[in-house]
């Protein structure tokens, strides 16, 4: 499913115009990608939660030149989601 298919639904589901709809997720996508991006978690009850996760420092090898190099520690999105929703896609797909 793409990001115009979730608007065509949510445009079908609650009968308002894609376009407005368009906007409705564009806004949710850029306040959780800037919330997570401050540093901050965002909890969405009964979906998961959107959070940043911090890579410690370590050695990588290259392996085509045999050289080492250090990447340095980071931070990277991260998604947990919720248990009712691990429930929910485990039963649908046993079926």
């Amino acid at each position: 499913m793409t990001k115009a298919d979730i608007v065509s639904e949510i445009s079908k589901n609650t009968g308002i115009e894609k376009v407005a709809a368009q906007k409705i997720v564009d806004a949710l996508m850029d306040n959780i990608k800037s919330s997570v991006a401050k540093g901050e978690s965002v909890y969405l009850r009964g979906f998961g939660s959107f959070t940043t996760k911090k890579r410690a420092k370590k050695t990588a090898r290259n392996i085509t030149k045999n050289t080492s190099l250090v990447i340095p520690e980071h931070f990277i999105p991260s998604f947990k989601p919720a248990k009712t929703f691990m429930v929910k896609v485990r039963e649908s797909i046993k079926k």
